[in-house]
């Protein structure tokens, strides 16, 4: 799997862990193909583009 991780969307910092962690909400066989690497490129990626939609007002 890529590491893309950095840019994704769903990548955020968690203030209780104190550490960017991933807030896709996963059940157990996603969150088991996704910790093995079964995944060669995370499906869930999103770029994080904050700025998007600021881009698309203009």
């Amino acid at each position: 799997m890529s590491n893309k991780c950095d840019s994704c969307a769903h990548y955020e910092y968690d203030e209780e862990y104190e550490c960017y962690v991933c807030e896709m909400n996963l059940d157990e066989d996603e969150w088991y193909r996704f910790v093995t690497s079964s995944y060669k490129e995370c499906p869930y990626y999103r770029y994080g583009d904050e700025y998007a939609i600021v881009r698309h007002q203009m």
